[in-house]
């Protein structure tokens, strides 16, 4: 198997690689706020927000949207 060149020029590569890792630190950011709450502020069983935040942009908007309780 060989590697193959993809035809994305050099800002379309940072622009991606940008939009990654905005995407990692959503995710990230969901993550730290579900430890550090308690179980009575979240909406659901913590555990059952797990998976549901590493649906890419959908989760961590969804938990910061309906998990949390205000």
């Amino acid at each position: 198997m060989t590697a193959t060149k993809t035809n994305l020029s050099p800002t379309a590569r940072v622009a991606f690689g940008a939009i990654g890792l905005v995407q990692v630190a959503f995710a990230f950011l969901a993550f730290w706020d579900l430890s550090h709450r308690d179980d009575d502020e979240v909406r659901g069983p913590k555990p059952a927000w797990v998976p549901v935040i590493l649906v890419n942009w959908i989760g961590p908007a969804a938990y910061f949207l309906f998990g949390i309780r205000r």
